[in-house]
């Protein structure tokens, strides 16, 4: 089995693949991830000449070290099959993951994997194309340790809260942090959603927070899910890309902190101690396993 590629998304910016503008603009940004959508954000008439906006922009646009993503329409309407076999024929070598909304199942997982395998062998292409899902229904929310089990070539599963309120027949004035429900509304399907990625070792990602204006509400959501195990939060708009790279990323005084503490369990371990006291902090084994979170976000960070 071929290991998954490590890759940056504390900031997962979606851009409409209608947009030539907004695609260059993306390309241009501090975003780790940007997906190029040909769902929500592109209008019904508009998906068909979209792809190939979206293959024109990848093939030709400096995208540095983005991870180079495009969301595909639902599997339930007309158009997801075309999109996979005109964005992979178009532009497979500058694609690094494709998004598979509203997935339900194991099975729409697969489904999208044998597609991409038959593309991929038919077209002699050896560079593997990874999958990123959305979690926005609650078929996807039942079924998601099955869905986050199904194939090596999943990367990443990303809790979708607006569709998902709709799924669930949530009031859209508590989508963003209105009413007065007691405590996070969103804290049982990110908990559950984080819990199966983790445990087949995939990424976790909250998704869209809609009031762009709203720094400190976007802040606040984005904190929540990273205290729950998610390693990045999508941004609509550009000004938020800035504050989730803060947010999912450690500071460095915690990864100075970190690598004190690791390097002098190593010297306890050297000499034959199972555990070591810093600074009136016991560190052990289990202390090593949550100090090495902070490690790996380190170094894929470059910091």
């Amino acid at each position: 089995m071929n290991e998954r590629p490590r890759r940056l998304r504390r900031s997962q910016l979606s851009v409409p693949g209608s947009s030539d503008k907004m695609l260059a603009k993306a390309a241009a940004s501090t975003a780790d991830h940007v997906f190029c959508d040909l769902e929500d954000a592109v209008a019904l008439s508009a998906k068909v000449d979209a792809r190939d906006k979206i293959i024109h922009a990848l093939r030709t646009h400096d995208w540095k070290s983005k991870t180079r993503c495009v969301r595909i329409n639902d599997l339930e309407t007309p158009f997801a099959h075309d999109d996979i076999i005109s964005i992979v024929t178009g532009a497979h070598e500058y694609l690094d993951t494709i998004m598979i909304p509203k997935v339900k199942s194991a099975r729409d997982v697969l489904w999208v994997e044998t597609l991409l395998v038959q593309l991929e062998r038919k077209l002699g292409f050896s560079r593997r194309i990874g999958l990123e899902v959305l979690i926005e229904e609650v078929e996807g929310m039942m079924n998601v340790e099955k869905i986050a089990a199904s194939t090596p070539r999943l990367e990443c599963l990303i809790f979708g809260m607006g569709d998902y309120s709709a799924s669930q027949g949530i009031d859209s004035v508590f989508v963003n942090g209105g009413g007065n429900y007691p405590g996070d509304i969103w804290h049982y399907p990110r908990y559950k959603m984080t819990i199966a990625a983790r445990a087949n070792g995939l990424d976790a990602v909250d998704g869209p927070f809609a009031d762009f204006h709203n720094e400190a509400a976007y802040r606040e959501e984005a904190t929540r899910a990273m205290m729950l195990g998610c390693i990045g939060k999508w941004a609509i708009h550009p000004s938020q890309i800035q504050p989730a790279l803060e947010i999912f990323s450690p500071k460095p005084i915690e990864v100075e902190r970190a690598r004190t503490l690791a390097k002098a369990y190593r010297e306890a371990q050297a000499r034959g101690a199972g555990a070591v006291q810093i600074d009136g902090v016991m560190v052990d084994a289990a202390s090593i396993r949550i100090l090495q979170n902070t490690l790996d976000k380190a170094e894929l960070i470059g910091m």
